[in-house]
């Protein structure tokens, strides 16, 4: 599933190549993909042009006129700016036609992807139930106490939970797990404020650093707007063998039913 960095580029990505554009007509080819009547977003979206782009967690954000589209990838969900002679395929299920000819095509192989209009106005900071963005300044190291004196899930779990920080996925944290030095199964109750301060200094720096990578390209997530992720270059544990570090066996575990991937001499 694409994470925060796969989403902010994502966003980075259209903002470059389409915004100001108009939307001249839309198209619903599976009408589950959108939380509302179709033909309601298919009129709703006509004659609207892009503005602000923008994330919230993993969520897209297009800056309507007077809306605001928001898009969530899910799993395999991808988007395409095309020109409209070119083929479409059967995964193509919502297509909006732009005012200079092309189209914006959504792709989504398994179909989990949704879409949805909000009010332009919305207030987006309990959005959905998400946590604080890991670049606000609510996500501190004191948040992350409070927080954990609430729970006593996996850290693993913790950093999946959307509601405790937003945006990071499987593969963010286990990486941020690393660079802390903690084991993803060890309950979130036996850190220390040590432990605290590097779950925010290094959740910043590996999402900064994956961004600027243009994301991770794993498996289902892929480039389709001709930019490629290289971040898994420079993965130190999620689907390793060997560690980079000590060069003892990558190990994986099974938490919360997600594959977690430690090195059980780095992560003591």
């Amino acid at each position: 599933m694409p994470e925060l960095p796969e989403v902010e580029t994502v966003v980075r990505t259209l903002e470059r190549m389409i915004s100001g554009r108009t939307i001249i007509h839309a198209e619903v080819r599976y009408p589950k993909m959108i939380e509302m009547d179709p033909e309601a977003f298919v009129r709703k979206m006509e004659g609207q042009t892009f503005r602000i782009f923008s994330r919230r967690g993993k969520y897209l954000l297009f800056g309507m006129d007077d809306c605001i589209l928001c898009v969530h990838l899910r799993m395999e969900g991808k988007f395409f700016v095309s020109e409209p002679e070119l083929p479409r395929n059967r995964h193509m299920h919502v297509i909006f036609d732009l005012d200079d000819g092309r189209q914006l095509r959504y792709q989504d192989t398994r179909k989990f992807g949704r879409m949805e209009i909000l009010e332009k106005n919305i207030d987006l900071c309990a959005f959905h139930g998400l946590g604080p963005e890991p670049f606000q300044d609510a996500f501190t190291p004191k948040y992350i106490h409070d927080w954990r004196k609430r729970h006593s899930t996996a850290l693993k779990t913790m950093m999946l939970d959307q509601s405790f920080v937003a945006g990071v996925g499987n593969i963010y944290a286990d990486e941020i797990l690393f660079a802390c030095r903690l084991r993803p199964g060890r309950s979130c109750k036996r850190i220390t404020k040590a432990d605290e301060e590097a779950i925010v200094r290094h959740t910043r720096r590996i999402l900064n650093e994956a961004i600027r990578a243009g994301g991770t390209t794993i498996r289902s997530y892929t480039s389709s707007l001709g930019v490629t992720g290289l971040f898994q270059n420079d993965c130190f544990v999620h689907e390793k063998k060997i560690c980079r570090v000590c060069g003892s066996e990558i190990r994986m575990k099974r938490i919360g039913r997600r594959s977690s991937y430690y090195c059980p001499v780095c992560q003591k």
